[in-house]
């Protein structure tokens, strides 16, 4: 069996297309050729009459996927990374597939769905979350910045929502993730295997090659029969604070509203805020501010390439994986160490068209 089938299954199954992310003991966490396998097979059954709807899921019980492989990446970055820019540029492109896919395309977010797991869910027409679901865009705490459509979601959260996520690198459970935009229905995980039969005999019985609103119809039935209330949101019962610290024009004043706010859980998000890369962090929190202004999914994934090529080009996104990963200390060394060492060219670097090297889907 070669090292592609291994590490992503696909299948028929009634009248769905089957995509199983297979690398259970690394979360399902994503190489380049778990990307090149998913696009060409989306590419293939968007013209299959057999696969009515696409549902996406993740082997184990862990997750559905923690992200990239970053330890390979980190590897990489550090001999160029020629390799992670050719894998960013294959997995956002794989990211707007999705988001315009033809045929429903299902995304089952049970367990851990960080970074790159979030950009093959995310985007789906159909986003389920379970009781187990664990909804991140932690990419500020490597040294990266939110990517594979990432930063749109988070811009498009309700209030300051997004920027307090991104900045923090906090995660969400089902009923934040439905409140943030991540997933649209809850589903408890006993639930999954009655949806997901229902969903393979419901199409099938819809009859040969229905239309993409009939299929929608059908995959909408059958969620709806399975969905149930979500948990509360958390994020819910904290946006004053949150929308009144994080509309501060500039990092440093975001800190000190969250520190001298009076409330714990600002205390603590300051914190979280303190100890991620600077560098990422303000980035990011231009990025998002940005990507409010942008027109479309395709428009956002051009920023971030560029975006993720300059953190790649930086010192903070393999010292932050070292940390993290590879040495586990937990103690990353960025340079710079403090927000204040951040400059507002270092941050311009990170939004400038990069000379024969965009990726061009808008």
């Amino acid at each position: 069996m070669s090292a592609e089938v291994a590490e992503v299954r696909t299948f028929l199954d009634g009248g769905l297309g089957r995509i199983v992310l297979n690398r259970p003991r690394a979360l399902n966490s994503l190489t380049h050729g778990m990307i090149t396998t998913v696009r060409a097979t989306l590419d293939d059954w968007a013209a299959d009459d057999r696969v009515r709807a696409v549902v996406l899921t993740g082997a184990g019980e862990r997750g559905l996927c923690a992200g990239a492989d970053i330890r390979a990446m980190h590897d990489d970055a550090k001999a160029g990374g020629a390799g992670t820019r050719a894998f960013f540029r294959d997995e956002y492109r794989v990211n707007a597939l999705i988001a315009r896919y033809p045929k429903p395309y299902v995304a089952v977010m049970d367990g851990i769905t960080m970074g790159g797991g979030v950009g093959l869910s995310a985007h789906g027409a159909v986003r389920i979350v379970t009781e187990r679901s664990t909804v991140a865009m932690p990419e500020t705490r490597i040294g990266l910045v939110p990517d594979v459509g990432g930063s749109r979601l988070l811009a498009r959260a309700p209030g300051e929502l997004g920027i307090h996520l991104g900045l923090t690198s906090a995660a969400m459970g089902p009923g934040d993730a439905l409140l943030c935009g991540f997933a649209d229905h809850y589903v408890p995980s006993t639930r999954l295997p009655a949806l997901l039969a229902a969903l393979a005999r419901d199409t099938v019985d819809a009859g040969v090659a229905p239309d993409a609103a009939d299929a929608a119809d059908v995959v909408a039935a059958a969620v709806a029969a399975h969905a149930e209330p979500a948990p509360p949101a958390d994020l819910a019962g904290q946006r004053v604070w949150i929308d009144a610290c994080y509309a501060a024009d500039t990092v440093e004043e975001i800190v000190e509203r969250l520190l001298n706010s009076g409330v714990p859980e600002a205390k603590e998000a300051a914190e979280l805020v303190l100890g991620n890369s600077p560098t990422a962090v303000k980035a990011t929190l231009a990025a998002l501010r940005r990507a409010r202004t942008l027109p479309s999914l395709e428009a956002v994934l051009d920023q971030e390439y560029r975006v993720s090529c300059a953190a790649l080009d930086g010192h903070d996104l393999v010292e932050g994986i070292r940390a993290q990963v590879v040495d586990k200390d937990r103690d990353p060394r960025w340079e710079p160490a403090v927000l204040a060492g951040v400059t507002a060219v270092d941050v311009a670097r990170f939004l400038a068209p990069r000379e024969g090297d965009e990726l061009g889907l808008a």
